[in-house]
């Protein structure tokens, strides 16, 4: 599949490249975080959240409100699923990566998406993306073979297990708090999550 640069004009309907953030002790924190063989997603490392862009992030990206910084470290190559938020996220690129995107807006009234429309950008490490609430997307994929590390930031609770049970039209794609999910038939998720992806489960190969 195509893939482009996040500065392309393309990934400005998905978000911002956001500029002037120093992330170096980030991406050095990341460095010991797990890489396993699989992918790993932890919604909140406290050896992150100690850091002092902690604050950076809640005053300056989430206009104070309570924030979670986590990472979703590995290796991966494949689609697999689509999530989305009611709220924006941001991924800072310990190592390069790329993040395929699609559009909540393309989500049909059945709720299933065609993955043809989604769209593939290549994330230099240490740049920071500020990924739309609208914005469709999952995993990062690995550039080179020793994988992919990634932070994850996002608002306090985010990802977190329900508090009760959901069923029926958009409320039955909701699979932990602020997380609606579409997954592909192929995608290799736990027994009873809510499909949706129709088309390839695509691959950066």
């Amino acid at each position: 599949m195509k893939i482009v640069e996040v500065t392309d004009p393309s990934f400005a309907k998905y978000g911002r490249v956001i500029e002037g953030l120093d992330t170096a002790e980030l991406i050095g924190a990341m460095e010991k975080t797990p890489l396993p063989a699989d992918v790993v997603y932890e919604p909140s490392e406290a050896s992150l959240e100690a850091l002092p862009v902690f604050g950076v992030l809640k005053e300056r990206l989430y206009g104070e409100l309570p924030i979670q910084v986590g990472y979703c470290n590995g290796h991966n190559k494949k689609l697999n699923a689509l999530e989305y938020h009611r709220s924006s996220e941001i991924d800072i690129a310990a190592t390069e990566l790329i993040l395929l995107l699609g559009q909540q807006q393309d989500i049909g009234p059945d709720f299933t998406y065609d993955t043809a429309r989604v769209e593939a950008f290549f994330v230099p490490a240490g740049t920071a993306v500020e990924l739309y609430a609208t914005t469709l997307h999952y995993a990062p994929c690995q550039v080179k073979e020793d994988g992919f590390r990634c932070v994850i930031v996002l608002p306090k609770d985010t990802n977190l297990p329900l508090d009760c049970a959901h069923a029926g039209g958009e409320d039955g794609h909701l699979t932990a708090k602020n997380k609606w999910l579409l997954g592909h038939p192929e995608g290799g998720l736990p027994e009873g999550s809510p499909m949706g992806l129709i088309g390839e489960n695509l691959t950066v190969d």
